[in-house]
């Protein structure tokens, strides 16, 4: 199947472009190189709210792990200020399937209306220019608890926060998705560190009685 670039309607909603994708979708799916070309200006935002979507939906096991690598590829080109994303070929090459593009799109229209419906420019020196990178950096926090396992939903919530933010130029949206990663990073920390805490206690304890 062959896409030309830059088809995408500026005006149109992330949920109508999600949608528009499954549309377009032959019985083989869509490459993500495909799904990059049909995207405009906005397609770093777009990209990474599209990857991040199948995180969000119930069974989709495995998914996180194999979208983590370009979200993070992604935002990292974000981060030093790239105007266009660039992905490898390997990668690019990646199939994403008719049914999960039909699942996405069923997803994000029945469950995110109100993302589309409740963002709207306002803050903007929150959602562009300079603010940017500081909006990757916080994508790339979400995204490295993304890959470990039962821990997906929260940090795309992060995502999907931020990435509207960023395609709607919402800094309202930006800031709740930038303290929702910061929130759930810090609640893995805590967490983490309790268990090591808790565990170096016990293994102690059980020296000083066998010691």
């Amino acid at each position: 199947m062959t896409v030309d670039r830059h088809q995408d309607n500026p005006n149109e909603g992330f949920i109508g472009l999600v949608a528009s994708l499954a549309k377009a979708s032959g019985p083989d799916g869509l490459t993500i190189g495909q799904i990059r070309d049909r995207l405009d200006e906005r397609a770093f935002g777009l990209m990474i709210l599209i990857l991040a979507i199948p995180c969000l939906v119930p069974a989709l096991y495995g998914v996180p792990q194999i979208v983590g690598v370009p979200i993070l590829l992604l935002a990292g080109q974000m981060l030093v200020g790239r105007k266009e994303p660039w992905l490898p070929d390997a990668i690019l090459r990646r199939t994403v399937s008719k049914s999960m593009l039909d699942r996405m799109a069923d997803f994000a229209t029945k469950r995110m209306g109100w993302l589309e419906r409740l963002s709207r420019p306002r803050l903007k020196m929150f959602a562009s220019g300079i603010a940017e990178p500081f909006a990757a950096a916080f994508m790339i926090l979400a995204t490295l608890t993304i890959v470990l396992p039962m821990t997906n939903t929260v940090p795309s919530v992060a995502l999907a926060l931020l990435s509207v933010g960023l395609i709607q130029r919402d800094g309202l949206f930006v800031a709740a998705g930038a303290t929702v990663a910061i929130g759930w990073v810090t609640a893995i920390a805590v967490v983490a560190t309790g268990f090591l805490l808790g565990a170096g206690w016990a293994v102690g304890l059980m020296a000083r009685f066998t010691g």
